[in-house]
């Protein structure tokens, strides 16, 4: 099978120098990024109804950027002020540098990672006695937070936004060789949009080991998978699956 075109069910990259440019260039194939998922902030009467007191907390656990935003967009609807003495522990230095758009960067209140929890352990075994609050998205993926409960670590989380699904309706699936999906809800999302769907010819590639399985679950034929092995990334997988099937011409 010759691919000529990739659907990617995530926005486009912000930069030009990603990887997927480099597959356009190298295989001169072309790549559309249709997101098959968005993520919305709850409303203020939804978070109420969590019973979550802010003033219970003196710490909060951040995974991603998005929901530093929607945390602090919360805070600012309930009219909720942080005290300059709460502690923020980032999954990451970008997500903890994102802060400054909301707190004053304190080293002394801003911890971070290398993308993995368990990278800030000494960190939070130093702050053992906080109150941890750990934004959410629903549905969300628990193992994220599994080292929270190694650490035994008084955590609650609390939800945010949830994920919910666009309309893909005006996307012609056969158009396309290869469908590579990220998340499970992505998976769901295909489904909903189109509930006959048949994979046929179509090549599936999944990125995360919780997307291939629900995928497989779904009765789908995953071809392209990452992080394994053999491949780190999913652009990596891809590449090398468009080598074979040109070998195979």
């Amino acid at each position: 099978m010759k691919i000529q075109r990739i659907l990617i069910s995530q926005p486009p990259p912000t930069s030009d120098k990603s990887p997927y440019t480099e597959l356009i260039a190298k295989y001169n194939v072309k790549i559309d990024f249709k997101p098959f998922i968005q993520v919305e902030p709850l409303t203020p009467r939804e978070f109420r109804q969590q019973h979550i007191n802010f003033a219970d907390y003196n710490a909060v656990v951040f995974t991603s950027k998005l929901h530093v935003d929607n945390f602090f967009k919360m805070c600012e609807e309930l009219r909720v002020t942080m005290p300059e003495t709460m502690k923020y522990f980032c999954i990451n230095e970008t997500t903890a540098f994102y802060l400054q758009k909301y707190v004053v960067f304190r080293k002394r209140k801003i911890f971070y990672g290398n993308n993995k929890l368990e990278d800030m352990k000494d960190y939070f075994l130093k702050n053992k006695d906080c109150c941890y609050l750990v934004p959410v998205t629903e549905p969300h993926n628990v193992s994220t937070l599994e080292s929270l409960n190694k650490f035994n670590l008084n955590y609650k989380t609390a939800v945010f936004s949830r994920t919910v699904s666009n309309n893909m309706k005006d996307v012609n699936l056969n158009d396309y060789q290869i469908i590579v999906f990220f998340t499970p809800a992505g998976i769901k999302s295909l489904f909903e949009n189109f509930p006959n769907f048949k994979q046929g010819d179509i090549i599936i590639g999944a990125s995360g080991a919780q997307t291939a399985q629900f995928a497989r679950e779904a009765g789908l034929n995953v071809q392209i998978e990452a992080t394994t092995k053999e491949f780190a990334s999913i652009t990596a997988a891809l590449d090398a699956f468009i080598k074979k099937s040109l070998k195979g011409k």
